[in-house]
């Protein structure tokens, strides 16, 4: 077993605290990654607030970049010294897997985020000769090192800096994959987001890629909508004080071809439907508490409309990441503008500025 240091969080609602771990040895599929930096995402932060029944104490983290140190007899993808981002993982052998669609694994749930271990339940992570929870989305990426599934792995260009593209393994491709994969805009479209977080402003960046016409973007938060603008979007709505269904339906001439709801509240998602165009597709992005319920009204959805979940953008990982990076690189995913920095020891300030809405994507650097 390696030593490293990981912030773990003991409990629900605790704090991260960073304190020393053992990793298991690679098994013939996975690799040990040298940590650069990892964003931290909203479901990171509501696993550590007790809010899904992840294995606590426990070390999160599922937006990972780093270099390869070392890897198990099996695996061929990647090798020592290769720069890699860390994505989701799955079993590489269900339908949906081998259909290309593996953020539908048939055993995404417990391999991913609720599971804590491997599929076989041994542990990825010991601490004082105790298991704790780890192997979150096949990486737990809030360590200086981490014990990584292949299947998590993905990589990429070496002279693209690593922290200015960590968020790319979950949130930046969720945005990115509303638009691209579900929606498909057409030329002359009209794409409204809803929430100009990451999540909403990767899909506003996706959509100003598109032959779509028309981008507005949705949030109570003036600085969030300012930006939102400055990254492709040619309309905002601000949700406090305007009504979003008749301000979307005034700018798109009756109603979007394409809504993404990425803020997780039925609320919202009801006047996402509520928007939309005869024939138009609303994409639930944004996860509320297991168990909730969206009213619809029946007879408007009529008209062709379409309501479709989405995890992970629905990507396929290893033809996607390469793409977005160099994206990145040539400016024309500006990813950089949605990230704040912080060092690895101040991890517990960044989820409270997260929280508190100071920062939009906050980026751990090791």
């Amino acid at each position: 077993m390696a030593m490293t240091t990981a912030a773990v969080v003991e409990s629900g609602a605790a704090s991260f605290t960073l304190t020393d771990v053992e990793l298991d040895e690679p098994r013939h599929d996975e690799a040990v990654v040298r940590m650069v930096a990892a964003g931290l995402c909203h479901t990171d932060l509501t696993v550590a607030s007790g809010g899904l029944p992840f294995p606590l104490p426990g070390v999160l983290g599922h937006e990972g970049a780093g270099i390869v140190e070392a890897v198990g007899p099996a695996v061929t993808a990647v090798a020592p010294g290769d720069h890699v981002i860390l994505s989701f993982t799955s079993c590489g052998a269900c339908a949906n897997c081998r259909g290309g669609h593996p953020a539908y694994c048939a055993s995404w749930l417990p391999l991913n985020l609720l599971g804590g271990r491997r599929a076989d339940g041994s542990s990825t992570i010991t601490r004082a000769g105790a298991p704790i929870g780890g192997h979150f989305f096949g990486q737990s990426s809030f360590a200086r090192r981490a014990l990584v599934d292949e299947r998590s792995l993905v990589k990429v260009d070496p002279e693209v800096p690593l922290a200015t593209i960590a968020p790319l393994g979950c949130g930046v491709q969720t945005g990115v994959g509303a638009v691209w994969n579900v929606l498909r805009p057409r030329p002359g479209d009209t794409v409204a987001v809803l929430g100009a977080g990451s999540v909403g402003l990767s899909a506003v960046m996706a959509a100003a890629l598109t032959p779509a016409t028309t981008v507005i973007a949705v949030d109570r938060i003036s600085e969030r909508l300012e930006l939102a603008r400055e990254l492709g979007a040619t309309h905002t709505v601000d949700a406090s004080r305007d009504d979003v269904a008749a301000a979307v339906a005034e700018l798109s001439g009756g109603g979007a071809d394409g809504i993404v709801e990425t803020t997780g509240n039925v609320a919202v998602a009801r006047m996402g439907a509520d928007a939309l165009a005869a024939r138009g597709t609303l994409v639930l992005v944004g996860a509320p508490p297991f168990g909730t319920e969206l009213a619809l009204d029946v007879n408007a959805m009529l008209p062709g409309k379409r309501v479709a979940g989405l995890t992970l953008g629905d990507a396929e990982t290893r033809a996607v990441i390469p793409a977005l990076v160099q994206l990145v690189r040539s400016g024309r995913l500006p990813v950089g503008k949605l990230i704040s920095h912080y060092p690895f020891d101040d991890i517990d300030r960044a989820a409270q500025d997260m929280v508190a809405g100071k920062a939009i994507k906050p980026v751990i650097t090791f």
